[in-house]
């Protein structure tokens, strides 16, 4: 699995001439490093003195971001999964009409499976923004900067899932799937953007 590997060798395999993991898989990553980040500043922030009034509200951000992490990490592998299927359903026999009209079948749900798992990193990742946004003034003041890269790689995670859900979106023949699917892909771009730019500018003005 790719979660256990080290940081080296996953850049590695990253690295290399496979087609996985890729984008989707590192898109992940970046959520799960954004989920990790914020549950760092709220570790650093409960108990603090001044931030006693939030505790609770911090202690429900840090088990929110943790459960995040935790089903970010298992998505990393989930992706290069989803790949594999689409590649598995091409692999099927086509010398028959029987088998074409099975590969056929089987790569179009195989196709809608390989949009499904991005686009569930993409909604995870929104879900961390919404955190990283919550905790702007309830935080500690020397985790500002922790907490941007939070929102920063976040909203990384979700752009990058959802270029590759739209990689896979042509190859979809069932156009109601594909109308709903960019729907939501485009509210979560702007919800995501205007949140990462709301945090970027209250890190950036209570820095200096």
């Amino acid at each position: 699995m790719l979660v256990d590997l080290s940081v080296e060798e996953f850049s590695q395999v990253l690295g290399s001439d496979s087609p996985a993991p890729g984008g989707g898989s590192v898109a992940a990553l970046s959520g799960t490093l954004g989920a990790d980040l914020v549950s760092m500043v709220c570790r650093l922030s409960i108990s603090k003195k001044g931030l006693e009034s939030f505790e609770n509200e911090l202690k429900e951000i840090f088990d929110n971001a943790q459960a995040l992490s935790k089903s970010l990490l298992k998505r990393i592998d989930l992706d290069t999964e989803a790949f594999n299927g689409v590649m598995a359903g091409f692999k099927m026999p086509k010398e028959t009409d029987d088998e074409k009209a099975a590969r056929r079948d089987a790569v179009q749900v195989a196709y809608k499976e390989a949009v499904q798992s991005p686009l569930g990193i993409a909604r995870e990742c929104l879900a961390v923004l919404r955190l990283a946004e919550n905790l702007g003034g309830k935080s500690n003041p020397n985790t500002l900067s922790d907490l941007g890269v939070a929102s920063q790689q976040a909203y990384a995670g979700l752009a990058g899932a959802i270029m590759n859900v739209n990689i896979n979106l042509p190859s979809i023949k069932d156009r109601d799937f594909v109308d709903a699917t960019l729907s939501e892909t485009s509210t979560f771009l702007e919800d995501g953007g205007k949140i990462r730019d709301a945090v970027h500018k209250y890190v950036s003005e209570n820095s200096v």
